[in-house]
């Protein structure tokens, strides 16, 4: 299971609370705002390995309080469909 690097998750997380609590002002900041917002949902999400903002924003916080604390157990995340097949041979290279 790949797990991202705690500091990266931390910040995408803190980045992306922080751009969603700002008010929509109606300026071009505004756009701006939302469109570095939706990068940031989908690079959680990917990072996660779910679908939706809200649970990898859950995710996230249960890896990140997992990487402070070797304790608190860490699940594997579920398996993304062709994801978890063995990768295909290379062939061999005549020479």
């Amino acid at each position: 299971m790949l797990i991202p690097h705690p500091a990266i998750l931390r910040r995408l997380v803190e980045e992306y609370e922080t751009l969603m609590a700002h008010e929509d002002d109606g300026t071009d900041g505004t756009r701006r705002r939302e469109l570095r917002a939706q990068d940031l949902a989908y690079t959680l999400c990917v990072s996660t390995g779910t679908r939706e903002v809200g649970r990898a924003l859950e995710t996230a916080r249960r890896l990140l309080a997992a990487a402070y604390d070797p304790a608190a157990p860490v699940q594997p995340r579920p398996a993304v469909a062709g994801f978890d097949e063995p990768p295909a041979e290379e062939p061999a290279i005549a020479g």
